[in-house]
């Protein structure tokens, strides 16, 4: 699953970032990193952009760019 296909309200852990080049590393600096929980917390009346909570921090992302984060449901599932 990825987060593309999140609905609101629902709790992640990150299992891999997809692509390559300056998006995969724009994501990565944004602290979306492999076994970090991830909630989504709102969306926008049309769906898009998505509204994070991670790390502490709420993050505004793209669905597209969401389409690269494979996540799994719940916390630290993987870990």
């Amino acid at each position: 699953m990825t987060l593309e296909q999140a609905k609101v309200g629902q709790t992640f852990t990150v299992l891999h970032i997809r692509g390559e080049g300056a998006l995969r590393r724009r994501l990565l600096d944004m602290g979306i990193l492999p076994g970090t929980a991830v909630t989504v917390t709102g969306a926008a009346p049309l769906g898009d952009p998505l509204e994070l909570t991670l790390r502490g921090y709420t993050l505004t992302l793209r669905r597209a760019d969401g389409g690269l984060v494979e996540v799994a449901e719940g916390r630290n599932r993987r870990w």
